[in-house]
């Protein structure tokens, strides 16, 4: 009873604090209208994104093109819809990968310490210290573009930062007197990383797995943009933009649309992950 007194509490904290922030509210509501529009992109988008009309090439926006149409008279509007389909689910595959890779990471070097801390994070600083886009378009260049081959590049590229984050939390809540409870009643070590101290460290992961989401969009629309991401006539916002800008004086639709979605999706991450960041912090009282 007690427990569930507490849990509803915490939930009207929480709302409380993230409610503040206006515009967090409004960039959850544009993600939320985003992922519907991209899992609903047939029945939404009037077109095939796929479907030429050479003789309505580069036709401006109107009420039959909301978005126009490109060089090969492919209509924009549904493009984008399906595009964000790749982006954000590269997004969110991409940052489960890395957050998976580095919590376990974290957690290990954060509760053992000792040889394992040492070994674990200088092999952390090590993939830190390579430029991150290079690597990946290295990766990408030798293992082939793929849909599936940029989730896994960023993912395994794109844990550091949550490891460190995860190793400071349990370097502090190890040493809480929860946790001498638990090795006192005999419970496993395993037992202890991933059911007693990790729940306590997940809202900064959290933030982080929020914010990662819109660094790995931008990261997949730029290797698209330089060509080795999604390759047409799969669209995704980057090579719908690498398509539009050489026509971006003829066309202006062609990029501004797309770098649209892009703009305002990022944004809305980061504003919701900030929020969050606020409303999960438990030294920040009312």
């Amino acid at each position: 009873m007690m427990e569930r007194e507490y849990s509803n509490n915490w939930g009207k904290i929480f709302w409380q604090r993230f409610r503040r922030h206006r515009l967090a509210l409004v960039g959850a509501v544009l993600l939320i209208c985003l992922y519907m529009s991209a899992i609903f992109a047939p029945m939404l988008a009037p077109y095939s994104p796929r479907a030429q009309d050479l003789s309505n090439r580069y036709a401006p926006p109107s009420s039959e093109h909301w978005f126009g149409t490109d060089l090969y008279g492919r209509d924009i509007f549904s493009r984008v819809i399906y595009g964000g389909r790749i982006s954000l689910s590269v997004g969110l595959v991409s940052v489960a990968i890395a957050l998976t890779i580095g919590t376990t990471i974290g957690a290990l070097a954060g509760y053992y310490g000792g040889w394992l801390d040492n070994v674990l994070m200088r092999f952390t600083e090590v993939v830190i210290s390579f430029p991150i886009l290079f690597l990946i378009i290295a990766v990408v260049a030798i293992i082939g573009p793929s849909i599936f081959n940029i989730m896994v590049v960023i993912g395994f590229t794109a844990w550091p930062g949550t490891a460190r984050l995860v190793r400071g939390q349990f370097l502090s809540l190890r040493e809480q007197d929860f946790v001498e409870a638990a090795r006192a009643l005999g419970a496993r070590e395993l037992r202890i990383i991933f059911r007693q101290i990790l729940p306590n460290a997940v809202a900064p992961i959290i933030v982080a797995g929020t914010l990662g989401v819109a660094s790995a969009i931008l990261v997949e629309s730029a290797l698209s943009y330089l060509g080795i991401g999604v390759q047409p006539p799969t669209p995704s916002w980057g090579n719908i933009l690498y398509e539009g800008q050489r026509f971006i004086r003829r066309a202006w639709w062609y990029t501004v649309f797309p770098g649209a979605f892009i703009f305002v999706t990022v944004l809305s991450f980061n504003l919701v992950g900030d929020a969050l960041r606020d409303a999960l912090d438990p030294r920040l009282r009312e």
